[in-house]
């Protein structure tokens, strides 16, 4: 079996609709939640069919996961993204990304950024916006981190995000 283009970690609805999202544009995604029940919950139905790798170990969810390693975490911001940077951080190696699709305070984002880069990893805070409909559909994501790590995730993020055509609009004002 392939790996998964990514990896997405936390699989509130949130979670579970941005994966969906991912799988629609073509990407493998493997799925972990620290609550196992979320992930059997996941795959009763939602998942069938679907380019969708379901894990119940952190180190199963990293193993099944492409070259360099792609992990976003879509967990409450504040201490649960931390929790899940220290559980993933031993089994990933270098130029792998962590991606954080949290929300997080910006000096939080800047703060693990520093230190997953001097582990030799890429660290992306990921702003997403648009809720429940938005991650299905399309959202806006707003990612934020060096030019290299977002590279890597650029047709991912790019793909999954909402599209939007531009028009020129003329105003005239009177």
């Amino acid at each position: 079996m392939a790996k998964a283009d990514i990896g997405l970690w936390g699989l509130a609805v949130m979670g579970q609709n941005l994966a969906l999202n991912m799988e629609s544009k073509g990407f493998t995604v493997a799925v972990y939640n620290r609550t196992l029940q979320k992930v059997k919950d996941f795959a009763k139905g939602l998942t069938k069919g679907k380019n969708i790798i379901l894990t119940y170990q952190v180190k199963d969810f990293i193993d099944e996961l492409a070259r360099p390693r792609k992990v976003m975490i879509m967990v409450k911001a504040g201490k649960p993204v931390d929790m899940v940077i220290e559980q993933v951080v031993p089994f990933l190696e270098k130029g792998d990304v962590i991606i954080d699709g949290g929300n997080s305070h910006y000096s939080d984002t800047i703060r693990r950024c520093k230190e997953i880069e001097e582990k030799g990893l890429f660290y992306i805070g990921a702003g997403i916006s648009g809720g429940e409909e938005g991650a299905l559909k399309g959202p806006s994501i707003m990612p934020g981190g060096s030019k290299e790590a977002y590279t890597l995730v650029e047709l991912l993020l790019t793909k999954t995000s909402a599209q939007v055509r531009w028009h020129t609009v003329l105003c005239l004002h009177r």
